[in-house]
């Protein structure tokens, strides 16, 4: 019988200038919050957990002035990262759900984790809910709410504060508790903390589109040579598609194209570039059934970007022939100053 895990951290950051700690590091984790619910969304169990920090031993001005969590208390209350995660995941139990309100809390928690010599335990792909995003869908909006709008929109009483890691999970709770969930539980959400390895690449299915997550590339040009990334397969019935519009970019982090299925219409696709955790690209691609105004807005993208390129052609020539033009009166110059000195 399945369980969830509705996961919240805190977290303090160099409260200082840049170090090399901060790119291994960039977020301690200072307290580990958690609800556990069963299958039918009831709460069995509570989680709570502050940790006495090693790197950063000062806290953030804005980090205490959110959280109203000193050192002085950390050092206090707090225990090892190492005992605290190693509790965390023995309460978990086998098999856990994890469920967070946005994206950041499960690959911070494998960043702390890797940092301390701890092995990671989780499934390749790890896959959990992400809630904030599983809310915007029920509501049929793209924008991202916050917990607090979510907890007031769904007229929850505020009888904690916000803000402290388990408090905050425990408001997340009520949240999946009043939204629907099971309306929308097919939207699993993907951590990219670990990626694949090669040939080990994975598709994800949803009801609209797919999603398919690669290994990571050297560079953004070794990944888009990659046919697996630039094949276009229909999200229905898995058929290999010819791009009526080819792959193209603005802004080399996007790209989009279009193509067509015979049975099923036109399919949009679209490859976000993003940088891989140990250095390196990634890249996801999601090809989804679309519908006229979806075409609109490829064809529109591509026009867009055929009409920068001839824009800045036209600089271009126009800066080469100002140069040219420059150097034509200097050259002009220079002999009427050597004329006038032979004259003399």
């Amino acid at each position: 019988m399945s369980h969830y895990i509705i996961l919240d951290l805190e977290w303090n950051q160099n409260p200082h200038r840049r170090s090399g700690d901060d790119e291994i590091l960039p977020f301690e984790i200072i307290e580990i919050g958690a609800v556990r619910l069963n299958d039918r969304l009831e709460i069995e169990s509570e989680f709570d957990r502050l940790i006495r920090p090693c790197v950063y031993r000062k806290m953030h001005k804005k980090i205490y002035e959110v959280t109203h969590i000193s050192m002085e208390e950390l050092d206090r209350k707090g225990i090892r990262f190492r005992d605290a995660i190693t509790q965390f995941l023995d309460w978990c139990g086998d098999d856990p759900v994890f469920c967070t309100w946005g994206s950041m809390d499960l690959t911070e928690l494998q960043r702390n984790m890797v940092y301390h010599g701890i092995e990671l335990p989780f499934d390749l792909p790890f896959l959990y809910y992400d809630l904030q995003k599983i809310y915007s869908l029920i509501k049929g909006e793209r924008t991202k709410d916050s917990l607090d709008t979510a907890v007031a929109e769904l007229h929850i009483d505020t009888v904690r504060p916000f803000h402290h890691a388990l408090d905050d999970a425990w408001y997340t709770a009520c949240v999946m508790q009043r939204m629907n969930f099971f309306s929308r539980s097919k939207y699993v959400s993907v951590d990219y903390y670990r990626l694949p390895e090669p040939k080990s690449e994975f598709v994800l299915h949803f009801p609209e589109y797919d999603k398919f997550v690669t290994h990571p590339y050297e560079t953004r040009e070794e990944a888009l040579a990659d046919r697996k990334l630039t094949q276009v397969v229909c999200c229905q019935c898995q058929r290999a598609l010819r791009k009526k519009i080819r792959w193209f970019s603005s802004n080399q982090r996007f790209y989009y194209c279009l193509a067509v299925c015979p049975e099923h219409g036109y399919v949009k696709g679209k490859i976000r570039i993003k940088k891989a955790e140990d250095g390196g690209v990634f890249a996801v691609k999601t090809t989804k059934i679309t519908d006229q105004s979806g075409i609109d807005l490829v064809i529109s993208k591509k026009e867009d970007v055929r009409r920068k390129r001839s824009e800045r052609a036209k600089r271009l020539k126009l800066h080469s022939l100002d140069e040219n033009a420059a150097q034509s009166a200097n050259q002009s110059h220079r002999s009427s100053s050597r004329r006038k000195i032979m004259d003399r």
